[in-house]
């Protein structure tokens, strides 16, 4: 390996158990071993998703989220014994790969419950809530330190909770942890005063209110945590490792309004001279290791980075807070080996918390120890298949239940808690296959039949690879989707029966099929722009288009027409520029879309406000013309919109060239437009059968 990585191959210590070396997989929600959001039970798909990443040389693993009292159906995580039993068996197998396992447990998610339309509904309505209670007990769910706003809907307040739920809690950590210790699990992570969630409600002055012993003083606000670690210690023992995941600084303005990288604000929630004593407090009180980054659900990109956040956007924070403790410290974060290495080096953490890249790539250490950094598949921080909880103005959390009940997927790598809907199987006859487009979804598609065993051939119609992506990664914040086409180049080239024919007009070719030089045809083709049918729009620029030749001269204050991801990203990239951007949309919201993860949307919609770009909302356009558009706001009013350039980011429409048929097949956004996601399933869906 590379000499600066050799830092993140060291043994460390938590308490008396050895971790081999400093990589810790931190926890993602849908990968708990006891299941999500269902009855407790030993989940076989995320065991054999933990055990897999273990397998590969990984020093310290972290299950998801177990809530000690499940949120649906209301079972307590300590009355079935039995998956138990299958954890301790579980666990001697698990221990032969060196890696070491803590799994995490959590009180719950108060105010930052993600809460659904129909969940909504049963908090505001007490019939619907009455017969719902069985299934969700909106109640329990739904109960904080104080009667605060939900994070997902403007319409619900929460339940304070009774000190009877509280001694409950704490009991049923005890419980659990003891549990897992006599199962062999090498110790438990208390979530967690991190991210805005339940126990970190109780430390938070803006979200706790309460007169009792647990609120008011910092004593008070912190006391709930502080009582979990000792009952796990009194039943488990002083030696039993409990660590605790810990946000630094809360990096919050107020209810549902998050702080910018390098923004000047006032802290409501942990600022950083109370961690510096909060650390210390709950270092004594006997957590044995702090699990680090920052952020609530109100500034929720700290804690799951997008693209738009900087490399390492926690590490300043969390080497800070390690001078106030002699506990090891875990910093998370859109982590770079280099740096989290010569982090490790210098004494400023003592080991690199990562999550999402273990979803896409579960090979991605062994890689960076063989010096094979080139063929580690990028994550690109999309939140598409992991963590796609949307939210926008009047909608609460638009997740589809499929993605709710399963979440930790991953949108590149539909493998990933899914091993058994989506496998390589090979093929019972070896085919030839035509792929036309070499965008993502045609190159997804050849991979996946090439493992199977077929003959592929990739037939483009420009010269290079790539197809609109190429156009959306070309953003200065886009270096991982870079990478992405990158990384799908050289593994074409890693197989010897896929073939690429550049310059290919196939609509100007005989039709392949009639033929009888390929078996199976594959339709990649994409999308077109949508044309808006308003005067004057020819003398706009659509966005691939200038995505295309981000050289064109726009002028200083460009106007975007649709303030959907695209526009949005546009007007993003266009500031950081320097330029004054204004968008233009029809809804009542930014990114008001299904599948965007309200941590990506709402850094965007931050940082239009804090750099004051005018965004006209349920605005449409009347006409585009040489000094700007005509506007017509929701009450009728027409206004004109001075601005040097319009650039169209309408939306797309699938753009098949042929018909889908026996043996024409279609994938990507010629199927129906949508994201990388869809794009990548529907390329497995599609390859697996040929």
């Amino acid at each position: 390996m590379k000499d600066i990585y050799k830092p993140l191959f060291t043994p460390w210590k938590i308490r008396d158990v050895e971790i081999k070396n400093r990589f810790v997989m931190t926890s993602m929600g849908g990968t708990s071993i006891f299941g999500w959001m269902e009855p407790a039970k030993f989940d076989e798909e995320a065991a054999k998703f933990l055990l897999e990443r273990a397998k590969n040389d990984v020093g310290l693993i972290l299950p998801g989220i177990a809530p000690v009292k499940n949120p649906m159906l209301g079972g307590w995580l300590y009355s079935n014994k039995s998956m138990y039993k299958k954890l301790k068996k579980y666990m001697e197998e698990f221990h032969k790969t060196g890696a070491k396992l803590f799994i995490q447990l959590t009180a719950g998610f108060g105010r930052s419950m993600a809460i659904n339309d129909i969940m909504e509904k049963a908090c505001i309505n007490k019939f619907l809530g009455g017969l719902l209670k069985p299934v969700f007990n909106m109640a329990w769910i739904n109960a904080a330190p104080s009667v605060t706003p939900n994070r997902w809907s403007e319409k619900v307040m929460t339940r304070e909770m009774s000190e009877k739920q509280i001694l409950k809690l704490i009991d049923a950590f005890a419980k659990v942890a003891k549990l897992c210790q006599d199962a062999g699990v090498d110790g438990i992570e208390v979530h967690a005063v991190h991210e805005g969630y339940l126990l970190d409600q109780f430390t938070l002055p803006y979200a706790n209110l309460r007169k009792d012993r647990w609120g008011g003083s910092f004593e008070n606000r912190y006391r709930f945590p502080v009582e979990i670690v000792k009952a796990i210690k009194k039943v488990c023992g002083e030696n039993f490792p409990v660590t605790l995941r810990y946000s630094v600084v809360s990096k919050t303005k107020g209810f549902n309004k998050g702080a910018m990288p390098g923004e000047e604000f006032e802290e409501v929630g942990r600022a950083i001279a109370e961690s510096e004593k909060a650390a210390k407090y709950l270092q004594d009180a006997g957590y044995d290791m702090l699990n680090c980054d920052n952020g609530t659900y109100d500034a929720w990109y700290w804690a799951h980075p997008p693209g738009y956040m900087p490399n390492n956007c926690n590490l300043e924070d969390v080497a800070h807070i390690k001078k106030f403790v002699d506990i090891p410290v875990v910093c998370a974060g859109r982590m770079t080996p280099k740096v989290a290495a010569e982090a490790i080096r210098k004494g400023e953490i003592d080991a690199m918390g990562v999550a999402r890249q273990f979803l896409v790539d579960p090979e991605w250490v062994v890689k960076l120890k063989e010096d094979r950094e080139e063929d580690i598949h990028p994550c690109i921080q999309c939140h598409n298949g992991c963590f796609n909880m949307a939210h926008y103005k009047g909608v609460p959390n638009d997740q589809s239940l499929g993605d709710a009940l399963h979440m930790a997927r991953c949108a590149l790598n539909p493998e990933t808690m899914q091993s058994k809907k989506y496998k390589i199987v090979p093929a019972k006859k070896a085919k030839n296959i035509a792929v036309i487009g070499g965008g993502i979804g045609g190159m997804e598609t050849a991979l996946v039949a090439a493992k199977r065993g077929h003959q592929v051939t990739i037939f483009e119609k420009s010269e290079q690879l790539g197809g609109v992506f190429i156009q959306a990664s070309n953003m200065s914040f886009k270096e991982n989707d870079k990478a992405l086409i990158e990384w799908y180049k050289r593994e074409l080239k890693k197989h010897p029966n896929i073939k690429v024919q550049f310059n290919s007009n196939i609509e100007c070719e005989k039709c392949l099929q009639k033929e009888g030089q390929f078996d199976e045809i594959v339709v990649a083709t994409g999308a077109r722009a949508r044309k808006l049918r308003l005067s004057g729009a020819e003398k706009a620029v659509e966005a691939c288009e200038y995505l295309s030749n981000k050289d064109m001269d726009l002028g200083d204050n460009p106007i975007i027409i649709g303030g959907g991801l695209t526009g949005c990203e546009i007007a993003y990239e266009l500031s950081l520029q320097g330029k004054k951007p204004s968008i233009v949309e029809m809804k009542n919201d930014l990114i008001a879309v299904k599948g965007v993860c309200l941590a990506n949307s709402s850094y965007l919609r931050d940082y239009f406000e804090l750099h004051k770009t005018p965004v006209y909302l349920e605005t449409k356009v009347k006409s585009v013309d040489d000094k700007g558009v005509t506007i017509i706001a929701k009450d009728g009013t027409e206004t004109h919109l001075d601005g040097s350039k319009v650039i169209l980011s309408v939306g797309y429409i699938p753009n098949p060239l042929f018909k889908e048929s026996k043996h024409i097949h279609l994938v990507g956004d010629c199927n129906g437009v949508g994201n990388l996601r869809t794009v990548i399933w529907r390329a497995w869906d599609v390859a697996m059968k040929l």
